[in-house]
């Protein structure tokens, strides 16, 4: 079943394979090799490709988003980063409910001592960045369909001019009853002129959310803005040491607690996603950077709010070249990617979970949980922090 909805989505008028029902049913029959127990998707946005939605390019109402926090006291957040002292542990998965085959085999991994941002870019820290460079945003640039097309099966024919403008992809709850859990375009949008100053759409804005992650970047905006502060993305090694704070063997940053049990731990999907959010802890879309507890190394926000994109190429299969060795010592990732799904499409890793990871779906706010994230897409639930090596 979930080859029925990889790669590209149900409405995308531009590509033979969805021009009619019968033909969808039909794709059901093709084979695509998987790892392990990831045949059904978990996740909130998998195999998230802007092809996949330009041809149902939205325009979002503002009223209709009723439930967008904008109650943010601005603290005093500076560029701190924390020296994350280097150490060995075992990455991956154990045995653990919601682990996906990516997430296995564990492995020994060592890494070498580095600093760490405290909390993930704000929208404040990446507009310093654009005011003093000029910089353009992927999601703020005309789709550029030379570029687009190597990421697309041979033959794909070419959109209407009209729809390969600047836009991203938004998140907003469906109104009408899932019909298949599968169908990621219930709850993602491609709409015109969002990216990250226009969070929404081009009549958003970023007022009164300064101190929350920027969202809606590219691994390319995300490469630049670290070089202009001489610093660099995690490999994804990095990221797991630093999120799991010292601890062992653990699910969480915070230990081994169910994330629904005791005070709220980080900004996640509080309800049956995606149709219903109580919004118990106030947020319907992302948080203030350090509004919940640190983990042991003093980290804020290594679970939810927004994925966190890493360095490393994504591979399905990566962590079973490294289970060969007695040890990996800072392991910068695969040399190329990999991802059955879409083989074309060039994918980085993500880490950390988001705002919409529930254990209702995907429940990826566990510090083993790895994502495929297409590079030059942006999405409303994406952002990142670096480090520095010392």
């Amino acid at each position: 079943m979930a080859s029925r909805f990889n790669f590209f989505f149900i409405k995308i008028l531009i590509i033979i394979f969805f021009i009619s029902c019968s033909e969808n049913e039909n794709l059901q029959k093709i084979e695509i090799t998987v790892e392990n127990n990831d045949s059904v998707l978990k996740s909130c946005c998998e195999n998230l490709n802007k092809m996949n939605f330009i041809n149902n390019s939205v325009k979002i109402d503002l009223k209709s988003i009723d439930s967008i926090n904008l109650d943010v006291s601005l603290s005093s957040t500076y560029k701190k980063m924390l020296l994350i002292n280097g150490g060995e542990f075992m990455m991956g998965a154990s045995d653990e409910q919601w682990s996906l085959g990516r997430e296995f085999p564990r492995h020994s991994v060592r890494v070498s001592s580095f600093l760490m941002d405290i909390h993930e870019v704000t929208n404040k820290e990446f507009k310093e960045f654009t005011d003093a460079t000029g910089y353009e945003t992927t999601a703020e640039k005309k789709v550029d369909w030379e570029i687009l097309k190597k990421q697309l099966p041979p033959g794909t024919p070419k959109p209407d001019d009209s729809l390969l403008v600047p836009g991203s992809l938004v998140f907003f709850q469906p109104k009408k009853n899932i019909s298949n859990t599968l169908d990621f375009s219930q709850w993602w949008r491609w709409v015109k002129g969002a990216n990250w100053k226009n969070p929404y759409g081009p009549k958003s804005n970023i007022n009164g959310i300064e101190n929350h992650p920027v969202v809606h970047i590219s691994y390319k905006d995300a490469i630049e803005y670290a070089k202009w502060c001489d610093k660099r993305l995690p490999t994804e090694a990095e990221w797991e040491w630093a999120a799991r704070g010292g601890l062992e063997n653990c699910i969480y940053p915070w230990g081994n607690e169910h994330i629904e049990d005791g005070k709220t731990k980080c900004n996640f999907w509080e309800g049956n996603f995606p149709k219903y959010n109580s919004k118990k802890d106030g947020f319907f879309y992302t948080s203030p950077v350090m509004n919940y507890e640190p983990n042991g190394f003093g980290l804020y926000d290594m679970a939810g709010n927004v994925w966190e994109i890493c360095s490393d190429w994504y591979d399905e299969s990566y962590y079973s070249s490294l289970f060969k060795n007695k040890i990996s010592d800072n392991p910068k990732g695969p040399t190329t990617w990999k991802y059955s799904r879409e083989p074309f499409d060039p994918k980085k890793v993500i880490r950390g979970g988001s705002f919409l990871c529930n254990d209702s779906y995907c429940a990826s706010y566990r510090v083993s949980a790895r994502m495929p994230y297409s590079m030059d897409t942006g999405m409303s639930h994406t952002g990142f922090r670096c480090v520095k090596d010392i």
